[in-house]
């Protein structure tokens, strides 16, 4: 067995996504605890930020799991090339000139940050980059209306930048439940994120600052511009069209249920095929193709009922489908729904800048009374959700989940105690 990388062990999530971004997270929310802090008694000097260390302490912790991820291939007895593959043939590949066959070939190599083509993009940067700043900006443009806009704006804001987030639809987190996007909008502009929908940059110039020009003709001027509209499938390359594996208009390597390409022997999972694109689930599809492959147990690819979070200021965290997804499918359902102050929040006059609520919702199929979708936002939701996503995985009707007993005081508790249907 053997594996092609010629950049960083751990992809995407390990390198410029999932980890550094919730470290990032992390160091973004300490500024409001700071002030919370001193309404429990608390006495701090004046916080100050240096970012310099915080990349330096995040860089030692990527290089960690790096070396992990590396041990854990040598343990396993992989043979490790440090460079890029190419594709030739069914069976067939291509390593730094040398020419390899195998009985299995997997594609794993993910996805890419794409730009738009407008004039002056080459002054803007992408999530990639945002990791590896020399010095924060005091002021910063976030254009997107999904999760990791979303995630950037709140860290850029938290730590202390003038951050404003454009979209150039109506509504945040497209795909989510269509009320998550309306409060996460209404909870970041409360704590001074600027958001403006309908806002879609058409150019770019770099004087002393960087000017932003939109399609309605608005001018803004900023220090920093990142653009978060989307990632493309990471297959340009690689060999796979002349092979005979069929890509779909983005790139994606277009697979079935077990993974598979046209080619039978080529397999391709994670966020090259383009399902769902998150780590735990490109994790699961390797772990279902490997019992496919060598165990001799045909596995499918089990996409209901994946959990995600959004670590966005505040958290956002939802499981199953939006009520939107669910009344297109079972017609007559039930919501319930809950939004209240956390109690953490209690002691604090600091409204707006730190007071956000907490929502919940359940979203219940009304002939089976199975509870068929969960979302929150509010502090530590990923972890909240998390739990909840064992119970609807596994079915539990809204009588089960009224029978359990919520442990109180937490926010989570009210998952089990909400008895009114939302009007």
């Amino acid at each position: 067995m053997a594996i092609a990388e010629p950049g960083r062990f751990g992809g995407t999530c390990v390198n410029v996504g999932c980890i550094p971004k919730k470290l990032f997270s992390y160091a973004a929310h300490w500024r409001e605890d700071f002030h919370l802090a001193a309404a429990y008694g608390w006495t701090v000097g004046e916080p100050r930020f240096d970012w310099q260390t915080l990349l330096k302490n995040k860089d030692r912790e990527i290089a960690r799991l790096n070396g992990v991820y590396e041990s854990v291939l040598v343990k396993a007895g992989v043979e490790i090339h440090r460079s890029r593959a190419t594709v030739l043939g069914p069976n067939e590949v291509e390593i730094d000139g040398r020419k390899r066959s195998a009985r299995h070939i997997l594609v794993a190599t993910g996805s890419w940050p794409q730009l738009p083509v407008i004039p002056g993009i080459e002054h803007a940067i992408t999530s990639n980059e945002a990791f590896a700043l020399e010095r924060l900006p005091r002021r910063a443009v976030v254009v997107g209306g999904g999760y990791i806009a979303l995630e950037f704006a709140s860290i850029f804001h938290g730590l202390g930048v003038e951050t404003m987030l454009t979209y150039r639809g109506k509504r945040l987190l497209r795909g989510f439940d269509a009320e998550l996007g309306a409060r996460m909008a209404e909870e970041m502009s409360a704590k001074g994120v600027a958001i403006c929908f309908g806002c879609e940059p058409a150019a770019m110039r770099k004087k002393e600052s960087i000017e932003i020009e939109f399609t309605d003709g608005r001018i803004e001027q900023t220090d920093l511009v990142m653009f978060a509209t989307g990632r493309r499938p990471n297959t340009a390359k690689l060999g796979l069209e002349a092979a005979g594996v069929k890509l779909a208009a983005d790139g994606a390597v277009i697979v079935d249920r077990y993974s598979a390409s046209s080619v039978p022997s080529i397999h391709a999972v994670g966020d090259v095929t383009n399902r769902i694109n998150l780590t735990p689930v490109a994790t699961a599809e390797a772990m279902w193709l490997a019992r496919t492959l060598f165990r001799g147990e045909p596995t499918a690819v089990d996409h209901d009922n994946v959990p995600t979070a959004v670590f966005a200021n505040p958290n956002l965290a939802t499981v199953g489908l939006s009520e939107e997804r669910a009344r297109e499918r079972f017609g007559a359902i039930d919501v319930y729904k809950t939004s209240f102050r956390a109690l953490k929040l209690a002691m604090s006059d600091l409204s707006g800048r730190i007071g956000e609520r907490i929502f919940m919702k359940l979203v219940v199929d009304r002939a089976s009374q199975r509870v068929v979708g969960a979302h929150m936002i509010g502090a530590d939701a990923g972890e909240v959700i998390q739990g909840i996503a064992i119970a609807v995985k596994l079915g539990a009707t809204k009588a089960q989940f009224d029978a359990t007993i919520g442990i109180h005081p937490t926010a989570a508790e009210e998952f089990v105690t909400m008895r009114d249907q939302a009007a």
